[in-house]
C-alpha cells in the first residue's frame, strides 16, 4: 500500500501556524472533525492515515491538513500547512507551516486552478461509496494514480467532458476508497459526499 506517500516535489518551508479569522478556523475544525467522526478521515489499521481538506485563502494560496493527520481525532492550526506556489508539469509545490503537506496537495491545486468559486475541498476514503458510485458518478481512469500531475490533470478532464461542475462530487478510481467533493465553503463541499453517505446508509 503506497497510501499517504507524496509522490511530488515538495519544498517545506518549517514555519509557524498560520493566523486564520476565529470563524475559518472554527469551521476548519468542526468539519474535520465531523469527518473524521463519520469515517471519511481515519487510519487504517496499518497505521496509515487518509483523508484531507482544504480551504482557499487567496488566488493562488490554500490551507490543507498535513501529511499523516487522520488518525487524529481532532485537529489545531499545528496540523495545518499553507501551500502558496506549485507547477503540476513538473511535479512540485512549496509549503510554509509546522507540518509537511498532504500527499494529495497537488490534485487539490489542480481543482483550485479550475474555478475561482471553489473555496473548500475534501478528500475522503468511503469504501461503500467508492464502490457503488464508481463510473456512475464522474470518476476518474484507474490506471490514474493518486497524487501525480496524471490525477491533476483527470480534474481537468472530468470538469470538462462530465457533470462533475454542477455534482461537486468524483470518484478516485485508481486510489482505492478514495472519493473528493468540493464546493464555495467546507459545508457546501461536504455536503454531495454526506448525501451520498446518508443515502447508503438508508438503502
Amino acid at each position: 500500500m503506497d497510501e499517504g506517500v507524496i509522490k511530488f516535489a515538495c519544498d517545506w518551508q518549517q514555519a509557524p501556524p498560520i493566523a486564520l479569522d476565529p470563524v475559518a478556523l472554527q469551521a476548519l475544525i468542526t468539519w474535520r472533525d465531523r469527518l473524521f467522526q463519520c469515517g471519511a478521515i481515519g487510519v487504517y489499521p496499518n497505521g496509515i492515515g487518509y483523508g484531507n481538506l482544504s480551504i482557499r485563502l487567496g488566488i493562488d494560496r490554500f490551507l490543507i491538513s498535513g501529511t499523516q493527520t487522520g488518525h487524529l481525532t481532532s485537529t489545531g492550526l499545528e496540523h495545518y500547512t499553507l501551500v502558496d506556489r506549485w507547477e503540476i508539469d513538473r511535479n512540485w509545490l512549496h509549503c510554509w507551516g509546522p507540518i509537511c503537506a498532504s500527499s494529495e496537495s497537488l490534485t487539490h491545486a489542480a481543482i483550485y486552478q479550475l474555478d475561482p468559486n471553489i473555496r473548500a475541498i475534501i478528500h475522503g476514503h468511503c469504501p461503500a461509496l467508492w464502490n457503488q458510485e464508481r463510473d456512475r458518478l464522474p470518476t476518474t481512469r484507474a490506471t490514474v494514480p493518486y497524487g501525480t500531475p496524471d490525477m491533476a490533470r483527470e480534474m481537468a478532464r472530468l470538469f470538462t467532458e462530465s457533470p462533475l461542475p454542477e455534482c461537486r462530487i468524483l470518484v478516485m478510481a485508481g486510489h482505492e476508497d478514495g472519493v473528493l467533493s468540493f464546493g464555495q465553503d467546507l459545508e457546501t463541499a461536504a455536503q454531495p459526499l454526506l448525501d451520498r453517505l446518508a443515502a447508503l446508509g438508508a438503502s
